[in-house]
């Protein structure tokens, strides 16, 4: 019996989050750090990822990076987070991704698992905001390493294999990138990589 696993970004892949998160981050960043230098865009950072770009603004403007800092910004990010979902309503799901999410996990052939290069408590709130289900599905983050295909693999190692194939859905180019450092199979989505703007096409 052939076993798939899914690897699921969530940023821009299933939750429509992309455009306000970005600016939520900086904010918290310049809250705790105070004015420092950001690259004009996320992909100017080796790693895309909350805690490797935490680390390398952290280079950037001589200063220590550390775990209690990391941790200082992830709360504030979360507490602005929390406030901007209250007063706007949570990030929609992607069309189609939250029926395709449902449907991959009642698949007894299929294993599920999310990957993101955010915080898990930031992606948590997301991911319920948007009503996608949290039980018995490995959530791997930033908080478990700075570098997107270890963030990946965290997330494999977490779903009884063997697999006969590993597909990420991802929306950026350092998605695209990181799946194909792994040798694993890749489904663009969103407008970036011009892939699939509605899962039910699946």
């Amino acid at each position: 019996e052939p076993v798939l696993a899914v690897i699921l970004d969530i940023d821009g892949t299933l939750v429509d989050s992309c455009a306000s998160d970005a600016e939520l981050y900086a904010d918290a960043i310049r809250h705790v750090l105070g004015q420092v230098r950001i690259r004009d865009a996320w992909e100017l950072y080796p790693r895309v990822t909350d805690t490797g770009i935490l680390a390398d603004v952290c280079r950037d403007n001589c200063l220590e990076y550390d775990e209690g800092l990391s941790l200082s910004v992830m709360d504030e990010f979360v507490a602005r987070l929390s406030a901007n979902m209250a007063a706007n309503g949570p990030y929609p799901a992607v069309p189609g991704a939250l029926r395709f999410v449902q449907t991959a996990v009642q698949r007894p052939d299929v294993r599920v698992a999310y990957a993101t290069g955010g915080w898990r408590a930031s992606a948590k709130l997301k991911l319920l905001g948007a009503g996608f289900p949290l039980d018995g599905i490995p959530l791997a983050s930033a908080n478990d390493h700075h570098d997107r295909k270890h963030i990946m693999l965290h997330a494999l190692g977490q779903l009884e294999g063997p697999f006969t194939s590993v597909t990420y859905f991802g929306d950026g180019v350092w998605d695209r990138e990181a799946t194909a450092a792994l040798g694993w199979e890749f489904v663009p989505v969103g407008p970036k990589l011009g892939g699939l703007m509605d899962f039910s096409s699946l």
